[in-house]
């Protein structure tokens, strides 16, 4: 396996290497924090002729919470340079719709990949710990494909042999780090105060904690894995050693110069302004 500095490096967004592929081929909704309504395949009307983001450093400031909160975990820059060499979109309705197409793939294969680097990283059980390693090793190969092989790829599938990996994982590091029976049953936490439970070991995989208060809170080996964290206030926080966080959960979030992070993710420059 490579070395975890590359994997990570990787599988984080390098915008001057994309063709502004998020900016084209998703839809956007403006009640969702992007700029306007827009349609599949339609260029946002602020991406330039360079493929860059014309109000790129001023997002926060316009409220552009979509914008902000999404992360394409590095497959722009795979699907523009590597599997389509380095030619861009424009031009070719057949070419183009393929190339969104398979970024859409490409970007749940270097999901996947995320986990299951954090999961080879967590884990102690050597047998296990193999597993991933091979799992990590065939997810690789698949994004190297030509973008025809990437659409015949049965992700469902896939996915679901990366989960019992990640399920594995998770549960061991939860039985590890949990304290306390006093901690919350349902995943539903929608602006709920959280602070007088113990979150420590908890599975919080998909709960919605969409402007909880979670301020100043330990949460050591808690999963976040899939869970709604917009706008959930982080201030002052310990998620330095929870499990399963992305680069967009976080950019969702609210937190502050205070708030302890994996070393795998960026302290978000609206969070210190």
């Amino acid at each position: 396996m490579n070395n975890e500095n590359d994997y990570i490096k990787n599988l984080k967004i390098d915008c001057e290497k994309c063709f502004g592929l998020c900016c084209v081929s998703l839809y956007f909704s403006k009640s969702d924090g992007f700029p306007h309504n827009k349609d599949a395949g339609k260029p946002c009307i602020n991406l330039k002729s360079d493929f860059k983001c014309s109000v790129h450093n001023s997002l926060y400031t316009n409220g552009l919470k979509g914008c902000i909160g999404y992360d394409c975990f590095g497959a722009g820059q795979k699907i523009s340079q590597i599997t389509f060499n380095g030619e861009d979109w424009k031009g070719n309705s057949e070419h183009s719709k393929k190339m969104f197409e398979s970024f859409y793939v490409m970007r749940q294969l270097h999901e996947m990949l995320w986990y299951l680097n954090e999961a080879f990283n967590l884990q102690k059980d050597t047998t296990l710990k193999e597993e991933i390693k091979s799992l990590i090793d065939s997810t690789n190969n698949l994004t190297l494909l030509d973008a025809d092989s990437l659409l015949q790829i049965n992700i469902d599938n896939h996915r679901d042999k990366v989960n019992v990996f990640i399920r594995k994982t998770s549960d061991i590091i939860r039985r590890k780090s949990s304290k306390s029976s006093n901690s919350p049953k349902s995943k539903s936490y929608f602006g709920k105060d959280l602070r007088n439970f113990d979150l420590r070991g908890a599975d919080l995989r998909g709960a919605f904690l969409i402007a909880a208060n979670l301020k100043g809170m330990n949460l050591t080996g808690a999963d976040f894995i899939g869970a709604d964290l917009r706008d959930a206030d982080f201030s002052g926080a310990d998620l330095s050693r929870s499990i399963f966080l992305t680069q967009s959960q976080i950019n969702s979030a609210k937190g502050d110069k205070n708030t302890k992070l994996p070393l795998n993710i960026t302290k978000p420059r609206h969070w210190i302004r």
